[in-house]
């Protein structure tokens, strides 16, 4: 039976960080969004050609890396505002291969507050509805209410994502550098800007869990 929490009843659904995953209901896609860290560092490197291996991720990220790893949908995506209509091509894509209505779980990783439980972030919220934006446009619009306020913001507040990015508290954070940013450094990688994170469909590669690791959808 549908449990009041679990969004089944739609086909797309939205919740926050591991514990907003374990309460959905089962999902054939979960799209998983951690903008200012994980998602966008994640795609741009793939985007370069480079494998990102998920253990190294985890190392550097406590949330976006924490809830791939949980997710236990038949595809798990990487998404952010700089590939969110690329990500919602990939999904009709899968929809279209697999035949039948393509249930996706888009997943707001949020930041970890000082109490040690989970902040909303706004940087994730708007992330997650450009995705589901993107899904609507492309007539993947049974959405729950969740997603559907999600979606509406990121539409309402397009103009302005680069200036709410960078005066969010967790955009002002990573101004000011914090020890998360030298961890993915320390990784080999090159971590993704603010202002680079704020840029949609900036990039048409989405990152796709595979074997342990992350590669382009194809």
């Amino acid at each position: 039976m549908p449990q009041p929490f679990d969004q089944s009843t739609y086909q797309v659904r939205l919740e926050w960080g591991v514990a907003g995953l374990e309460r959905l209901a089962p999902a054939d896609v979960v799209v998983v969004v951690d903008v200012l860290r994980f998602s966008s560092t994640v795609t741009d490197t793939v985007a370069a050609g480079e494998s990102v291996d998920l253990e190294t991720a985890i190392g550097w990220s406590a949330n976006g890396a924490a809830v791939t790893r949980a997710a236990g949908a038949e595809t798990v995506l990487i998404g952010c505002l700089r590939n969110a209509s690329a990500v919602a091509r990939a999904v009709a894509a899968l929809q279209d291969r697999r035949q039948r209505r393509t249930s996706v779980a888009v997943i707001a990783a949020g930041e970890r507050a000082s109490d040690g439980g989970l902040r909303f972030a706004v940087e994730d919220h708007l992330g997650a509805g450009a995705i589901i934006a993107a899904l609507s446009d492309l007539g993947i619009d049974h959405t729950s209410p969740e997603a559907a306020a999600a979606c509406e913001s990121a539409r309402g507040l397009r103009r302005a994502l680069r200036h709410l990015l960078a005066a969010s508290g967790s955009g002002r954070e990573l101004t000011d550098g914090v020890a998360v940013t030298a961890r993915i450094a320390a990784s080999g990688l090159t971590p993704t800007t603010t202002q680079q994170a704020a840029e949609i469909d900036a990039t048409d590669v989405v990152p796709v869990l595979r074997d342990g690791g992350f590669v382009p959808f194809v």
